[in-house]
Protein backbone atom coordinates (compact mmCIF):
# COMPACT_ATOMS: atom_id res chain seq x y z
CA UNK A 1 0.00 0.00 0.00
CA UNK A 2 1.52 3.57 -0.56
CA UNK A 3 -0.13 6.85 0.64
CA UNK A 4 0.21 10.62 0.72
CA UNK A 5 1.64 12.43 3.53
CA UNK A 6 -0.95 13.87 6.17
CA UNK A 7 -2.70 16.76 4.07
CA UNK A 8 -3.79 19.02 6.99
CA UNK A 9 -7.00 20.71 6.88
CA UNK A 10 -7.98 23.99 8.70
CA UNK A 11 -10.03 22.35 11.74
CA UNK A 12 -8.87 20.18 14.46
CA UNK A 13 -9.48 19.42 17.96
CA UNK A 14 -12.32 17.64 19.58
CA UNK A 15 -13.94 14.83 18.19
CA UNK A 16 -13.88 13.32 14.72
CA UNK A 17 -15.41 12.03 12.18
CA UNK A 18 -13.29 9.45 9.97
CA UNK A 19 -14.17 8.47 6.37
CA UNK A 20 -12.81 5.76 4.58
CA UNK A 21 -13.15 5.24 0.26
CA UNK A 22 -12.41 2.15 -0.95
CA UNK A 23 -12.38 2.21 -4.86
CA UNK A 24 -11.82 -1.12 -6.73
CA UNK A 25 -11.56 -0.59 -10.69
CA UNK A 26 -13.01 -2.60 -12.91
CA UNK A 27 -9.69 -2.06 -15.27
CA UNK A 28 -6.90 -1.26 -13.69
CA UNK A 29 -5.48 0.95 -16.43
CA UNK A 30 -8.42 3.93 -15.12
CA UNK A 31 -6.79 3.91 -11.78
CA UNK A 32 -4.37 6.76 -12.81
CA UNK A 33 -6.90 8.67 -13.89
CA UNK A 34 -8.83 8.32 -10.57
CA UNK A 35 -5.69 8.76 -8.46
CA UNK A 36 -5.14 12.36 -10.14
CA UNK A 37 -8.86 13.20 -9.89
CA UNK A 38 -8.50 12.41 -6.12
CA UNK A 39 -5.44 14.40 -5.84
CA UNK A 40 -7.68 17.49 -7.44
CA UNK A 41 -9.58 16.99 -4.55
CA UNK A 42 -7.18 17.03 -2.06
CA UNK A 43 -5.74 20.35 -3.36
CA UNK A 44 -8.50 22.07 -1.92
CA UNK A 45 -8.07 20.40 1.23
CA UNK A 46 -6.59 23.33 3.23
CA UNK A 47 -9.37 25.66 3.22
CA UNK A 48 -11.98 22.96 3.56
CA UNK A 49 -14.82 23.54 6.02
CA UNK A 50 -14.50 21.15 8.89
CA UNK A 51 -11.81 19.27 7.16
CA UNK A 52 -9.09 17.94 9.68
CA UNK A 53 -6.92 16.47 7.11
CA UNK A 54 -6.67 13.54 4.67
CA UNK A 55 -4.64 10.91 2.92
CA UNK A 56 -4.85 9.33 -0.35
CA UNK A 57 -3.49 5.92 -0.80
CA UNK A 58 -3.54 3.10 -3.37
CA UNK A 59 -2.82 -0.39 -3.95
CA UNK A 60 -2.31 -0.06 -7.92
CA UNK A 61 -1.26 -4.09 -8.45
CA UNK A 62 -5.21 -4.86 -6.35
CA UNK A 63 -6.51 -2.05 -8.59
CA UNK A 64 -7.96 -0.16 -5.86
CA UNK A 65 -7.58 3.25 -4.56
CA UNK A 66 -9.38 5.87 -1.95
CA UNK A 67 -8.75 7.86 1.04
CA UNK A 68 -9.23 8.50 4.61
CA UNK A 69 -10.49 11.74 5.46
CA UNK A 70 -10.92 13.58 8.70
CA UNK A 71 -13.74 15.57 9.43
CA UNK A 72 -15.29 17.61 12.71
CA UNK A 73 -19.02 16.71 11.93
CA UNK A 74 -21.02 14.61 9.59
CA UNK A 75 -22.78 17.93 8.30
CA UNK A 76 -19.02 18.90 7.50
CA UNK A 77 -18.48 15.44 5.37
CA UNK A 78 -22.01 15.66 3.63
CA UNK A 79 -20.97 19.25 3.01
CA UNK A 80 -18.07 17.88 0.94
CA UNK A 81 -19.44 15.11 -0.67
CA UNK A 82 -22.34 17.68 -2.15
CA UNK A 83 -19.22 20.11 -3.48
CA UNK A 84 -19.56 19.89 -7.05
CA UNK A 85 -16.60 18.96 -8.09
CA UNK A 86 -16.77 16.00 -6.14
CA UNK A 87 -20.03 15.22 -7.31
CA UNK A 88 -18.55 15.73 -11.07
CA UNK A 89 -15.78 13.03 -10.20
CA UNK A 90 -18.08 10.25 -8.80
CA UNK A 91 -20.19 10.54 -11.84
CA UNK A 92 -17.46 10.47 -14.03
CA UNK A 93 -16.18 6.90 -12.26
CA UNK A 94 -19.64 5.70 -11.64
CA UNK A 95 -19.15 3.20 -14.17
CA UNK A 96 -15.42 2.58 -13.60
CA UNK A 97 -15.64 0.62 -10.68
CA UNK A 98 -16.91 -0.37 -7.20
CA UNK A 99 -16.74 1.71 -3.90
CA UNK A 100 -17.07 0.84 -0.74
CA UNK A 101 -16.51 3.15 2.70
CA UNK A 102 -16.68 3.15 6.00
CA UNK A 103 -16.65 5.59 8.75
CA UNK A 104 -16.35 6.16 13.06
CA UNK A 105 -16.13 8.40 15.37
CA UNK A 106 -13.08 8.90 17.32
CA UNK A 107 -13.42 10.90 20.59
CA UNK A 108 -10.22 12.99 20.63
CA UNK A 109 -8.01 12.45 17.49
CA UNK A 110 -4.89 10.48 17.19
CA UNK A 111 -3.81 10.49 13.73
CA UNK A 112 -1.47 7.43 14.10
CA UNK A 113 -4.15 5.66 15.89
CA UNK A 114 -7.06 6.94 12.43
CA UNK A 115 -4.73 5.52 10.43
CA UNK A 116 -4.03 2.02 11.75
CA UNK A 117 -7.96 1.89 11.94
CA UNK A 118 -8.54 2.55 8.71
CA UNK A 119 -5.71 0.02 7.35
CA UNK A 120 -7.31 -2.68 9.10
CA UNK A 121 -10.37 -1.94 7.22
CA UNK A 122 -8.12 -1.85 4.19
CA UNK A 123 -6.00 -5.05 3.95
CA UNK A 124 -7.40 -7.31 6.09
CA UNK A 125 -5.35 -9.90 8.29
CA UNK A 126 -4.40 -13.13 6.75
Amino acid sequence: MLRTGWQAGPASGGPVLVAVTDFHATRRRDLLAVARAGRSLANAWPSMPGAVGMWLWTMPLAGRSGSVSVWTSEDALKSFVRRPPHTQIVRRFANAGTLHTHRWWMPEFDRDQAWRTSREHLVPKK
